[in-house]
């Protein structure tokens, strides 16, 4: 079982890839890091009740992007706004990444 915890130094995004190997996520990540495991797995329904949870701007914009990849542009620009946050110009690939490294580096300072 993957673990990520405070006692390690910084988490890679490939280490953070490499963990979709396992049945169930790394213990020890945050909210956000979760559901974008869950989606990572290609598991979009479990990702999508993570970002429901909390209507923090992390959140919001978790939110934005999975009904960007829906392909629900309405109702991403909505969360994109409540996440203060413009849509993204970039692939939702190069979103899913931006996103995981930012919150490992956000992770790793707790």
């Amino acid at each position: 079982m993957t673990s990520f915890t405070q006692t390690q130094p910084s988490v890679t995004l490939d280490f953070f890839q490499a963990s979709f190997a396992e049945a169930t996520p790394p213990v020890g990540l945050g909210a956000v890091l979760l559901a974008l495991w869950y989606d990572g797995k290609g598991d979009w329904q479990e990702a999508h009740e993570i970002a429901q949870a909390a209507d923090t701007p992390d959140h919001c914009q978790l939110h934005a992007y999975l009904h960007r990849k829906e392909g629900d542009a309405g109702n991403a620009r909505y969360w994109y706004n409540r996440a203060r946050q413009p849509m993204p110009a970039v692939s939702l690939r190069e979103e899913w990444k931006n996103l995981v490294e930012r919150h490992l580096l956000k992770e790793s300072r707790r």
